[in-house]
């Protein structure tokens, strides 16, 4: 069974921690999510972000989130993919060096890597993104911008994912669908289309 590192932290947005981590395992995955500082067993608190016409997400608590793996015994070789969450925990995860040192090895041995939302920000800290094309959470346009790669506008309705070699990125959790399609066929999995 190939193994996926999932990395999360205290109010990671609740659906693009959990759909993905159950979606992966329903593909025949194992999903290790991780956080630093968090031992398996224990939890992680997530946000409800949703999108109710203000001019930016509203914010409610959610679930606990399950860590089931250490963090510190992680080895990047180990995994086939990597998995990054948005919500509010990539803006202070980013200043985790190990986390970063993870994140450029998977980029360095060019495995597929899943970025949404605010995710991306962890990439940016990392210095991976240069000449790439990828997408986020608008609020997240900036930094990438100014990381050196190609900035692509989310659809209007938040549901589209942008490939570049093995990186895959969306805006938010709407392009569930269309952004872990992307990942597993990275993976060498298939996917049958809905609808």
């Amino acid at each position: 069974m190939k193994k996926i590192l999932l990395l999360a932290g205290d109010y990671v947005e609740d659906y693009e921690a959990m759909v993905p981590f159950q979606m992966l395992q329903m593909a025949g995955y194992d999903v290790h999510s991780v956080c630093p500082g968090k031992k398996p067993g224990e939890s992680v608190k997530t946000a409800v972000h949703d999108f109710e016409g203000d001019q930016t997400y509203s914010e409610k608590r959610g679930h606990n989130f399950a860590i089931n793996y250490d963090f510190d015994q992680v080895n990047p070789a180990d995994y086939a993919g990597l998995v990054i969450p948005g919500g509010r925990a990539p803006e202070y995860l980013r200043l985790n060096q190990g986390l970063i040192e993870i994140v450029k090895q998977f980029f360095g041995s060019g495995k597929p890597v899943a970025a949404i939302c605010h995710g991306p920000q962890i990439l940016v800290a990392a210095g991976v993104l240069r000449g790439k094309k990828c997408t986020a959470y608008p609020a997240v346009k900036p930094d990438i911008v100014m990381a050196g790669a190609t900035w692509v506008e989310p659809a209007p309705s938040a549901d589209n994912a942008v490939v570049d070699g093995m990186l895959v990125t969306a805006p938010a959790w709407p392009a569930h669908p269309q952004w872990m399609a992307s990942f597993i066929k990275m993976l060498g999995g298939t996917v049958s289309a809905g609808k």
